[in-house]
Parts: structure tokens; sequence; C-alpha cells
């Protein structure tokens, strides 16, 4: 493709958002990290007034709000799909306990816990398509799960037996981007490309309030705007970047800065999976029919730690952290289920079985995960390996013949067959 061909569409992009825009709910609020006194230097400067408004459908006592802008977008979540979302939440929390408790045995290196972030999670990924391509940060394991990643693979990377979780071209998912808000460069320049391609596929961009700190989530922004490229930028507010609350890192409501480069935004509840789900498709349906970006602000509440590696009691408030308890997205949910009569014991007990088998399964799996063989590292180096890599292989391989000498082994460690030479005992067929 000739350079000249990505010309920007030039039509102007930036009327102020409209109401179907920046949608509000007059009410809504929810807790904030309380900030430290600045005075003495320690966590953020308070933000001034209460926390704005956002667009919220199921309330936390399980009420459910009539919205005749969303209501729409989700007249299909009947009372059996919404028992559907309720089992994926179920469910990969279930499966986020388990993998916190390999990496507490020793079985995982490490792992960014997603508890409290369910709906949001849940809520956008279950409502894209098979076509869409989700570019995630490492915390989205709701979104890998509902792609269809499986247990094993969720947990392969973190317990380091393998450079990459999964092939994103069968699950429709990149691999978790580690690089703090990289990822949404990589979601709009393929966004870019399927515009290009003439397809109606979107790409969708997870990522964290801390990622919209660093200058790559702005860049993507730019592009994505000048180019009305069919992408969604789904940030999930959880209140921390790793021990830095939001209030430091933002003086006014992440949504509140997409309009600032033409990108309609939408704040809302992320402990809602219902509105989540509803906002996600109003996003997709603009993306797909030329309208362009669209940025998500789901406010929700990292409830662990940051990682296995962090201890969030040294920073968190544990008022405000019961407060956000309280506004659990599973609990929300079977308050709405149990009004409506459809919260029975033998429901509770066949999704409880169904995440407990989800969890042994993962466990097993992550046992049955054997370190890869030294040389490996080398295959997806490069699709056809240059001479100088080769050459590095086979110095490494020489370099683990050493030990099988010593030991008397025949073999190369980790080197796949025929590494050795037959007639000579070199490796690689050098000397």
């Amino acid at each position: 493709m000739l350079r000249s061909d990505l010309r920007p569409d030039l039509t102007p992009h930036t009327d102020p958002p409209s109401a179907e825009q920046v949608t509000t709910a007059p009410g809504d609020t929810l807790p904030r990290p309380t900030a430290a006194d600045p005075d003495h230097g320690t966590g953020a400067r308070p933000t001034p007034g209460p926390d704005p408004a956002m667009v919220r459908l199921l309330a936390p006592d399980g009420t459910r709000r009539p919205d005749p802008e969303h209501d729409p977008w989700v007249a299909d979540v009947d009372d059996d799909r919404l028992v559907a979302l309720y089992e994926d939440m179920v469910v990969v929390r279930r499966l986020d306990i388990e993998a916190t408790a390999l990496q507490r045995q020793g079985q995982l290196g490490l792992w960014p816990p997603l508890l409290g972030q369910e709906a949001a999670q849940i809520g956008s990924a279950r409502a894209l398509r098979p076509d869409d391509f989700v570019f995630s940060s490492y915390r989205e394991n709701a979104v890998a799960w509902c792609r269809g990643v499986s247990t094993t693979d969720l947990v392969r990377v973190w317990k380091g037996t393998a450079a990459t979780g999964w092939d994103p071209r069968a699950v429709g998912m990149a691999t978790p981007t580690i690089i703090i808000g990289a990822q949404t460069l990589h979601a709009t320049g393929y966004a870019i490309g399927c515009a290009k391609d003439g397809v109606d596929s979107v790409a969708v961009a997870y990522f964290g309030d801390g990622a919209t700190s660093e200058g790559d989530v702005h860049e993507a922004m730019v592009f994505a705007a000048s180019y009305r490229a069919p992408v969604v930028f789904f940030c999930q507010n959880n209140q921390w970047a790793i021990s830095e609350p939001v209030g430091l890192q933002s003086r006014r409501p992440l949504a509140d800065r997409a309009p600032g480069y033409g990108i309609p935004s939408v704040r809302v509840d992320g402990n809602d999976v219902l509105v989540v789900t509803a906002v996600t498709r109003v996003a997709l349906d603009r993306a797909r029919t030329g309208g362009g970006p669209t940025f998500v602000e789901a406010v929700t509440y990292r409830r662990g730690p940051h990682t296995t590696s962090d201890d969030p009691t040294r920073y968190v408030d544990p008022a405000v952290h019961e407060r956000w308890v309280a506004l659990d997205p599973i609990a929300r949910v079977e308050r709405y289920l149990e009004r409506r009569g459809r919260l029975t014991d033998e429901l509770t007990g066949a999704v409880t079985a169904r995440a407990d088998a989800a969890a042994a399964e993962m466990r097993a799996g992550c046992h049955g995960l054997e370190p890869p063989p030294p040389l490996s590292v080398f295959d997806h180096v490069y699709t056809t390996p240059t001479s100088w890599l080769e050459r590095q292989r086979s110095q490494y391989a020489a370099y683990l013949a050493m030990f099988d000498e010593r030991t008397g082994d025949g073999a190369a460690v980790g080197g796949p067959a025929g590494e050795r030479s037959a007639d000579d005992g070199t490796v690689g067929g050098t000397r």
C-alpha cells in the first residue's frame, strides 16, 4: 500500500460533543479514593466537587432504571442472557482467585488480579463480534475468557513456560501488552487497516486509568480521530495506577479528555454489566457505520493488588475500600435476578459447579505446563531465521552440550532432534 493512500479524512470532526456522545444520569455517583493531605506530600490533591454523574441501568440494590437512550441497545438481554453474563462473571472471578492462589503457591511467577472489574470486562467483551479484534493490557483475563482462550493458556505466560499465551489470530485477541498504553497504538493502526480493507470489523483497546497519563494513548487518539478509525478506546478506571490514585492523575473525569480530540465519549458505571454492554454496542455500531472512534470510561474499582507483588494495604483507605465492596458487580446482578425470581439454589449451585470445574481445569493445566526447550528461544524471532541468528543458536547449543558431556548425557539439553551431529558429536554441524 502506498503511503499516499493513507491520507486522513480532512472533513472537520471537531464539533462539540452532543448529548448522544456524552451522556449523564444526574444523581448517580460512585466513591473515589480519598486524597491524603497534600500538605504532607502523600497522595493526591483533593478533586474539587462531587464525582461527576455517569450512565447506569442497574442500581447497586438491583433495581432496573429506565433509560430511553440505552434500553434499545440491550432489549435482547432478557433474563436468560443476563444469567449467562452472571455466570461469566462468577466463573472469571473464580479463575482469578485460583490463579492468585497458584502464584502464592509458587506455581506462577506473577498474576494481575481483576477482582472487582468483572462487569466492565464481561459486559464489553460479550458485545463484540468474532471478527472484531482486541488489544489489551495484562489484566483483561475475563476478556480473554470470552474470546475463547483456554484456562491453561491464561496462565502459560505467567508461569514462564512460553513467550506468549495464545495464538492471536485464532481468538481475535492480541497477547497482553505489558508496555503501558502501547496497545492503543496497535489498535488504532489495526482499525485503520480494517477501514482500508473495506471490512466493518472493529478494534478495541483496553487500558486502565494509569495508561491515560502515557503519551501513547494520546497519540493513538490523535490518529484515530484524524483517520476516523473504527476503534473503541475502553478505559477501565479502577481508581489506581498501582499506588497512585486517579485524583492525582486527572483533575477532571477521564472521559472529558476525548472530546478535545474530536472523539465522542461516555462515562458509565463499570460495575453495571448491563450498561457496559449497552454503551459498548453503541460504540461498536458507531465504528462500523463510519462514525469513527469512541472513548468509554468504565468507572470501577480494583479490589485486589495491582499484581501479586503489590501490597495495597499500604496505600488504600479501608473505609473507601469497603464502600466499593458494597458496590460489587456480581452481587448487583444477583439482587436483580432475585427480584425477578430467577436466583434459585439450583442456579447458584450450577454456576458455582461450573466455576469450580474451570478452576480445577486451570490448576491441572498449570501443573502440566513443562519448561520449554532452551533452544526454542530462537524459534519465533524471525519468520525465516537469519544466518547470524543461526550462528547464535549453534553457539548456544554448543554451550548446552558442555553440560551433557559432564553428565554423560547423549543429547543437547533442550535441543530438538538432530541438533547434535551424529557423525562428529558437534552441535549444529559446527566445531
